[in-house]
């Protein structure tokens, strides 16, 4: 059954206490709400898909505690954030993160980006390299090499048939929230690693996501961002984008990525290195999945503090 608006949470059920302040901004004319702590250097933790900030909770409160200013977002389309009824294209979304940096009154932030927020990630350093130090990418392969595969992979195509299957439209929308967003859920078992789905964390996380995809629009915002990438593939936009993509950051970037990732297979993300002229580091979590802050996040966190001290 599809729950009726009047039974649907608002965007303050995503407004979860913890030892971090909520706050909202103003950026590329939408209004992006935050989760923050600490004070320092500033890191920007960008989430992906069906999450929003509180994928970042681990990391959030370790960072902040290590001296740095920590910035979790929700996404155009996501959480407490606005959900307009376009565009969703990446280009926005990563100048909706760049002009963050400066309305948060910061000259530039180490960029931490998981599965879409790896994606928004490479696109800001890429469009925007001076608001960015350095970049750690977490699940998430060059948008070069994601777009190649979505086309020519067959492994990959298969690994993604959810995001073809996201085209249509409202029917996926309906999809997704029906019985209480159950598909959120057997999206993100089938995605993550054994270890951590059998745990109680995972339990709790799967049903913050389930409940945050039925706020109103929430759902149709997520999706938008995964139509533009396939419908844009033809088009002169998307044929711009890719081009553009074509040449290599300039900052250090480290690539963490899960042996057992069934949503984006860690094929498609090796040689991501090709688009680096700056120091490049790639790890293999072997036991991990697809959502590495949550199933490793000590060993995330501390990947990140290492990387940025280095």
């Amino acid at each position: 059954m599809h729950p009726r608006r009047a039974d649907r949470p608002d965007a303050s059920s995503v407004l979860l206490p913890g030892p971090w302040e909520h706050s909202d901004y103003s950026t590329n004319g939408v209004r992006l709400h935050v989760a923050e702590a600490g004070s320092g250097p500033l890191i920007l933790l960008l989430h992906g898909f069906p999450q929003f900030w509180w994928a970042w909770r681990h990391q959030i409160t370790a960072l902040a505690d290590a001296g740095y200013r920590v910035v979790a977002p929700d996404l155009r389309g996501f959480g407490a954030s606005d959900k307009p009824p376009r565009p969703y294209d990446v280009m926005t979304t990563a100048a909706d993160i760049a002009r963050l940096v400066s309305a948060m009154g910061e000259r530039e932030a180490t960029l931490v980006g998981h599965d879409l927020g790896g994606s928004v990630a490479w696109t800001v350093a890429r469009f925007r390299p001076d608001v960015v130090a350095r970049l750690v990418i977490l699940s998430a392969p060059h948008p070069r090499r994601w777009r190649a595969a979505l086309v020519s992979d067959f492994k990959q195509i298969g690994a993604s048939s959810h995001v073809f299957g996201f085209q249509t439209p409202r029917s996926p929308e309906q999809r997704l929230t029906r019985d209480g967003a159950v598909e959120v859920g057997r999206l993100m078992t089938e995605w993550a690693g054994e270890r951590w789905a059998s745990t109680v964390d995972f339990a709790e996380a799967r049903g913050r996501y389930q409940r945050a995809m039925l706020i109103p629009q929430a759902a149709y915002g997520a999706l938008e961002h995964y139509r533009w990438a396939v419908r844009s593939l033809p088009r002169p936009d998307g044929v711009r984008y890719t081009r553009r993509m074509s040449i290599p950051v300039g900052m250090p970037t480290l690539q963490l990525h899960g042996g057992r990732d069934s949503c984006i297979l860690p094929t498609t993300a090796q040689g991501s290195s090709r688009y680096v002229s700056s120091t490049y580091e790639w790890q293999t979590i072997s036991h991990a999945g697809h959502f590495l802050p949550e199933e490793v996040p000590d060993l995330v966190t501390g990947e990140i503090l290492r990387w940025i001290k280095s």
